[in-house]
């Protein structure tokens, strides 16, 4: 068991029947009445983030998690296969734990976080930004650049991304993964 005084950004917690990582975090000492630390949780099995307030020497339930590094390999109905490159083990993944899964391309490098005690999945970090190649669009019109106007496009994995009017079929386009947007057109 930890007190509020270990809390740190990153930190895994076993907290109101879930587990929970600290997104950030404000230890506060008012002029008056007793000091609390302030904190932004994340939920790992749903991905929402709570506001909670803890009071000063509070204990907390510190979980210990690996984040071990995964190749993606295919993907066979609702899960995805994924290896270990140190030993080259392979373990499916349902797609629960995998926020945006659309974007994810074979041969892509993920994070995967792992509860070591009961050694379960916890959640699935892709790539900030993923390249992908537009199959299909419609054309843009030429000239029509005054405003900044989104077309839908279809890219590899299946896919749709709002993009520019000035991209076509074959080009290659970078993706937030978090947001699902268009972020610029690679040469």
């Amino acid at each position: 068991m930890a007190s509020t005084g270990d809390i740190r950004n990153g930190l895994t917690i076993n907290w109101n029947n879930g587990i929970y990582t600290i997104v950030e975090f404000l230890h506060v000492k008012p002029g008056k009445g007793p000091a609390f630390v302030r904190t932004k949780l994340k939920n790992l099995a749903t991905g929402r983030v709570l506001d909670n307030t803890f009071p000063s020497g509070h204990k907390i339930d510190v979980v210990r998690v690996e984040r071990r590094e995964y190749q993606f390999l295919y993907r066979d109905g609702d899960s995805f296969n994924f290896m270990n490159n140190e030993n080259f083990e392979q373990i499916p993944i349902g797609i629960e734990h995998i926020p945006n899964s659309q974007f994810l391309k074979e041969g892509m490098i993920c994070t995967i976080l792992t509860n070591t005690e009961d050694d379960s999945i916890l959640s699935v970090d892709m790539p900030d930004k993923v390249e992908m190649v537009i199959t299909y669009t419609e054309p843009g019109i030429r000239g029509d650049t005054a405003t900044n106007t989104l077309k839908p496009a279809t890219v590899e994995s299946g896919a749709e991304v709002r993009v520019p009017l000035f991209v076509d079929i074959g080009d290659k386009i970078r993706i937030n993964t978090s947001t699902g947007e268009y972020v610029e057109r690679v040469k």
